[in-house]
């Protein structure tokens, strides 16, 4: 949702059908200053395959992995929250790991968009509530999806966070 956001925004072409999955590109700016070359890739495999779309799109549009940012789902994130950082762990998010394996490092950037965890750790109902549609309100949804879209910009803008130092 945040990735057909971005691609409303920034006034992107309809997305082809490329390297399993849909990919459109483009630039973004101010027209007559500085555009950026885009790329958004919404990967059609499962999510635990997100790397056999990633790999092949990231090779072949020759993409830095610090020029990557990957948009997640977190449910170890409270429903609303929007956390951004360049590499890390996994912590057990099975699309990460096949992005990792796709691209052969962590060390890309993410922004993680929080939809909070059910009340269970039943593997099979953990499942089944991310796969599932949202039980927020449209408008707490749409809310979320914009924050989300307003992270990837503020990244490509300003960079990453950094951790204050102690």
């Amino acid at each position: 949702m945040v990735a057909e956001a971005l691609i409303t925004r920034w006034e992107l072409p309809t997305p082809k059908s490329r390297y399993r999955g849909l990919l459109t590109e483009g630039r973004v700016g101010t027209p007559g200053a500085d555009l950026t070359r885009i790329a958004v890739l919404q990967p059609q495999t499962y999510m635990n395959d997100a790397g056999v779309s990633v790999g092949p799109a990231r090779g072949a549009l020759g993409v830095e992995l610090d020029r990557m940012l990957v948009v997640h789902d977190e449910i170890d994130i409270p429903f609303g929250d929007i956390r951004v950082r360049l590499g890390g762990g996994l912590a057990g998010h099975n699309g990460l790991k096949s992005i990792r394996q796709g691209v052969g490092s962590t060390e890309f950037g993410r922004v993680r968009v929080g939809v909070d965890r059910p009340p269970t750790t039943d593997p099979d109902r953990v499942a089944a509530y991310v796969l599932s549609r949202f039980a927020e309100p449209r408008a707490e949804v749409q809310e979320l999806v914009d924050h989300g879209a307003d992270a990837v910009e503020r990244v490509l803008r300003d960079g990453y966070p950094t951790a204050p130092r102690s």
